[in-house]
This record gives structure tokens, C-alpha cells and sequence, in this order.
């Protein structure tokens, strides 16, 4: 019998951390940046300390979710390099509110080289950490990269079309049809010269937003910080059903941990993994929705934990001058198994 989701709630840590306001260019558009430095040097090498690159799911912000988890890892040894997207948050930006992927892909590529460059980061021990949406990037900017030490990729959406299926078994027609009605006048207006129409980022069922599902709007607007806005352009209804990152996935050479919510609802999770079997990924499953792993939710601690087990023993070993290169290691799972080596919570 499948375990039961941890939908039961906690209280959410009340801590204080310090991190320092960066900016970094991406193709002409600044971009707001926080820098938690490690605590300590206990992963420190003569070429400096590892760090990691952590970007939010859909419509998110760096303030909504990551400082728990940025935090708990810079406690371990690890600096984080947390940012905002272009036209969110506190980044720059003169069109606001508009996920354009290929966009978001440049921007995760901007902000690793920022990271990279930092007064005592080294260089070749640099990981990629993503939610959501963005646990879909992190696989496509890791792709054929060798600057790339290790990837999380956290309840990732890997597979639009895999996800519309999904939603179709969640919502009413009436509901995905009005999502796609002002998805298509978006885009429209958008090639015509006009302002693009826009939806919620979360609402509740029945409404018209990009995620409508019973306890999202509480899930995702208790996570939501000074800067995020319950405001998202409707064309992102018609750019997910060609999202596909789980295709680059094959092509990741570091080590990747996958982490799976076995009962996601958005994000599904036999897509999620594909994508960790054709990366040859650690695989972590744990019995809870989408937001199940955020802090303030029973899964969080160990979701961490398991990352900070993995990213500190990936960039303790990696050795300085490369990454890890996993293409060709006793990491590949036998043939025919349904999913890279795979454990439970």
C-alpha cells in the first residue's frame, strides 16, 4: 500500500540569516541576487569554497521559500546563490510578470558565472539547485556543461505535455478551457503589439489561475515573501505544452539528485523519474504534493537533509580543475529498471 501524503503542516522556522544584496548582468538586464556566504571552511580547498545556484519554481521569488533551505545549506559549509528571474522580484526587467524560458535559461547561465566569480568560490564547484519549473532548467543549463559539479532538482516539472495530461484528471474541462482561452489571447496580443492579458499565479478550484488545485493558494501564499506578486502572463499556459527538459537529461554529465513528491498533482512524478533514469540521478521519494517539501511542511527536513548530504559529498570529492563525470560510472542503472537507484524517505 502507497504511504499516506504528508499534508500536515508544522510551524515554520523563525531564524535569521545573513546574506548579502548582489546585482549580475544577463544579456543587458540586471538581476537581484542573494549571497549566503558558508558558516564555515570546512569545504574550503586552496581554490575556495563550493557554491550553489538556486533559482524558484513558477511565478516565484527568491524571498518566497528558499531562504530555509539556502540557509540550512550554508550551515553545512556550502554558499548559495539565490536569485530572481528576469521581470520578477526584485530584478530588472521592462516586461514584469512574463516567464519567457528561454529568458530564465540565460538568466541561470548568467548567474552561475556570477557565482563562479565570486571573492572566494571555486570556480569548478559549482552546483545547480531548482524547484519546479526551475528543476526543469537546471537540467537543460547542466546539459553538456563541464563547469557544472552537481544539480538538485527538486518535485521538478520535466514534461508539459505529460503535465497537461495531468491537469486534465484534476480540473474541469471548463476550468483548463478558460485557462487556455486567456493564454491564447495573451500570446496574441503579445504578437500583435499589445499588453499581454495575465492570470493568477494561484487560486483556488475552480478559478482561473496557473495552479487552482485544492490547498495551493494556502500552500503557495504562505510561502510568498514582500516581493512576489499573485500575477503571472497567460501565455505560460501555452509555452508549458512544449516544455519538455526531461529530453537533456541524458545529456547531464555531473551527479544530479532527483527529489520526487510521490503525490504531486502539478509536477507529475513518473516524469520526474524518467528524467533521473536518463541522468543516471540519486533518487529521493517522499509521500507528499507539490509544496509538501517547503519549509513549514513535515518533508522539509529531510528533503534538506538529503541534499545537503549530497552536495557535500559530491564537492568534497570532486576533484578541483573539473566535474565529476558520471556518463560512463557504475552510477547507470541496469537496463530495463523503471528508475535510477531509488530510495524512500
Amino acid at each position: 500500500m502507497a504511504p499516506a501524503p504528508l499534508d500536515d503542516r508544522c510551524a515554520t522556522p523563525t531564524t535569521s540569516s545573513s546574506y548579502r544584496n548582489l546585482t549580475f548582468d544577463s544579456s543587458g538586464t540586471p538581476c537581484d541576487a542573494w549571497h549566503f556566504p558558508s558558516s564555515d571552511d570546512r569545504l574550503a580547498n586552496p581554490q575556495g569554497r563550493p557554491i550553489v545556484v538556486m533559482a524558484h519554481g513558477l511565478g516565484g521569488t527568491k524571498d518566497s521559500g528558499l531562504e530555509p533551505f539556502a540557509q540550512r545549506l550554508a550551515e553545512a559549509g556550502l554558499d548559495v546563490f539565490a536569485f530572481d528571474y528576469r521581470g520578477f522580484g526584485s530584478s530588472g526587467g521592462a516586461v514584469r510578470q512574463r516567464v519567457d524560458v528561454a529568458g530564465q535559461l540565460d538568466d541561470y547561465r548568467a548567474a552561475l558565472s556570477a557565482a563562479a566569480g565570486l571573492d572566494g568560490i571555486d570556480p569548478d564547484r559549482v552546483a545547480l539547485w531548482g524547484v519546479s519549473l526551475s528543476g526543469g532548467h537546471v537540467f537543460t543549463v547542466a546539459a553538456g556543461r563541464t563547469d557544472v559539479a552537481a544539480v538538485v532538482s527538486m518535485t521538478p516539472l520535466v514534461d508539459g505535455r505529460a503535465a497537461a495530461v495531468t491537469a486534465l484528471r484534476h480540473h474541469s474541462v471548463r476550468t483548463i478551457a478558460r485557462s487556455a482561452a486567456v493564454g491564447l489571447r495573451s500570446r496574441v496580443g503579445v504578437l500583435t503589439g499589445r499588453t499581454g492579458a495575465t492570470i493568477p499565479v494561484v487560486g483556488r478550484p475552480g478559478e482561473t489561475a496557473a495552479l487552482s488545485l485544492d490547498g495551493y493558494y494556502e500552500d503557495y501564499t504562505g510561502l510568498a515573501g514582500p516581493t512576489w506578486r499573485n500575477e503571472i502572463d497567460a501565455d505560460i499556459t501555452m509555452q508549458l505544452g512544449s516544455y519538455r527538459p526531461a529530453k537533456d537529461a541524458k545529456n547531464v554529465r555531473c551527479p544530479v539528485l532527483v527529489q520526487i513528491a510521490d503525490f504531486d498533482r502539478s509536477a507529475p512524478a513518473h516524469s520526474a523519474a524518467t528524467a533521473g533514469f536518463a541522468a543516471r540521478a540519486e533518487v529521493r521519494h517522499y509521500p507528499c504534493d507539490h509544496f509538501g517539501l517547503y519549509a513549514g511542511h513535515r518533508g522539509f527536513d529531510a528533503a534538506v537533509e538529503h541534499q545537503i548530504r549530497f552536495l557535500t559529498r559530491i564537492l568534497d570529492s570532486a576533484p578541483s580543475g573539473a566535474a565529476t563525470d558520471v556518463s560512463s560510472t557504475d552510477l547507470a542503472p541496469a537496463r530495463g529498471r523503471h528508475a535510477a537507484p531509488t530510495t524512500r524517505r
